[in-house]
């Protein structure tokens, strides 16, 4: 009986690897992978890292899938060098977490420069983004850049 209640409680807790892994609430693991995408702009080690591999997106431009999204990303980061983005502020309630950002193109054309608004809802588990939906819209000018968090 002693022998199978270790088996239970052995199996029960949680490995060290993953007692870390699960330290993160959802708004740090959010945070974490926000700023190295959006600031750093390390798109593969950032999806590699926050991103779980069966990773669903609800994103007009992008692909489903964590691959498809770092190759679609990747290729967009490249082509826009440009592009900045600033963070607003993190907001979670349980597992799901919103980000509301700015971002404008550097590039000396107005319209651009004005920028656009992006709210992006996270469904976070085991540390990890499973769900990542977006919704996307211009901004005016003066809100561009302005109350940022990093």
């Amino acid at each position: 009986m002693r022998l199978l209640a270790t088996a239970i409680a052995l199996a029960l807790t949680p490995t060290a690897a993953q007692a870390e892994e699960c330290k993160l609430t959802p708004k740090q693991v959010v945070s974490n992978f926000m700023d190295e995408f959006y600031i750093q702009k390390k798109v593969r080690s950032s999806f590699e890292r926050w991103v779980d591999p069966g990773y669903i997106q609800h994103n007009p431009y992008a692909a489903t899938g964590r691959e498809a999204a770092i190759g679609f990303l990747e290729k967009f980061v490249e082509q826009n060098p440009g592009q900045r983005t600033t963070i607003h502020r993190i907001i979670g309630d349980s597992n799901l977490v919103a980000v509301h950002s700015h971002g404008w193109m550097e590039n000396g054309d107005a319209a651009a420069k004005r920028g656009f608004a992006v709210v992006d809802i996270f469904r976070v588990e085991g540390c990890r983004v499973m769900e990542h939906w977006d919704v996307l819209s211009p901004v005016p000018e003066t809100a561009a850049n302005t109350n940022t968090m990093f």
